[in-house]
């Protein structure tokens, strides 16, 4: 049973983290963006990628962060969900490397990373 409240907490902790970074630190320098970068579209920019990608990558990250919050209901959303957010936060950490961030910039996508992992465990183990 215990479990099971953990794996609620941790599907809330993405979704919310998800939708701070995208919806109210879209515009705002963080610890964790690539380079000097001081805004969701130049973190984009400094990866070499374009603006509709970054709306492409915020969106999917978006939708895997709603439905993990829906799984809590709908349990066969929570493993599709869990590993569309881990492809994503595999990407930002190769991302990061790419542009050769330090590799403390990488812990926010690596800590979604192993959280969504623990999800996918949580549902097929």
């Amino acid at each position: 049973m215990e479990i099971y409240y953990v794996n609620i907490a941790v599907k809330v902790f993405i979704f919310l983290s998800i939708i701070n970074v995208w919806f109210f630190r879209f515009g705002k320098a963080t610890a964790w963006r690539a380079g000097n970068a001081s805004s969701m579209k130049e973190e984009f920019k400094a990866y070499g990628l374009s603006e509709t990608v970054m709306y492409l990558i915020g969106g999917l990250k978006v939708l895997s962060a709603i439905l993990l919050v829906a799984s809590i209901w709908l349990p066969n959303l929570a493993t599709p969900a869990a590993a569309g957010m881990a492809v994503l936060m595999l990407g930002a950490i190769i991302m990061h490397i790419k542009v050769k961030d330090p590799i403390k910039k990488s812990f926010p996508a690596l800590s979604f990373l192993v959280l969504s992992l623990l999800i996918i465990y949580f549902h097929l183990g």
